[in-house]
């Protein structure tokens, strides 16, 4: 028997990495967070094949624009062993690093951004639960529910 598929929403900067360089690359290491919920739910939530909502966030219209898959199981973020890096963490060391990270591939760029104003039109179908709409929720990585998963892609056709 297999796992379930899980469905994660993950927040980028566009000016920072966008789904556009997700495009470009193909592949890429989703390094530098450095919040311990966020940590937990790639170390011990996501698998490959999971499904994953790109979203952009700090910018004129937020939004879900695209489509991506967990890669590769949790492994340690070499960023935080650089001293040189933004995310440098000088307790972690190699044998008990602190952070870790999965790999994201692309899938699709919606035909549309489905905008966080919009996502909000359908708060109470989405659930009070859906943490992207809770107030003060600052998390990058956020659990989405296989309906809640439906419903988001549901709104790019309109």
């Amino acid at each position: 028997m297999t796992a379930r598929k899980r469905y994660w929403l993950m927040k980028s900067e566009p000016d920072a990495f966008s789904i556009d360089d997700l495009k470009r690359v193909g592949k890429e290491p989703w390094n530098g967070v450095r919040n311990y919920q966020a940590r937990n739910f790639m170390r011990d939530g996501m698998k490959v094949g999971d499904g994953i909502l790109f979203y952009h966030s700090n910018t004129k219209v937020p939004g879900i624009v695209g489509i991506a898959t967990v890669a590769t199981e949790a492994y340690p973020d070499d960023t935080q062993f650089d001293p040189k890096s933004d995310y440098y963490d000088p307790k972690a060391t190699r044998e008990t690093p602190r952070w870790l990270l999965v790999d994201v591939a692309f899938e699709r760029k919606l035909r549309n951004t489905i905008s966080l104003d919009e996502i909000k039109l359908h708060a109470d179908t989405l659930g009070e639960g859906f943490p992207l709409i809770a107030r003060g929720n600052r998390l990058s990585i956020l659990p989405v529910t296989a309906a809640q998963w439906k419903l988001l892609l549901s709104l790019e056709k309109h």
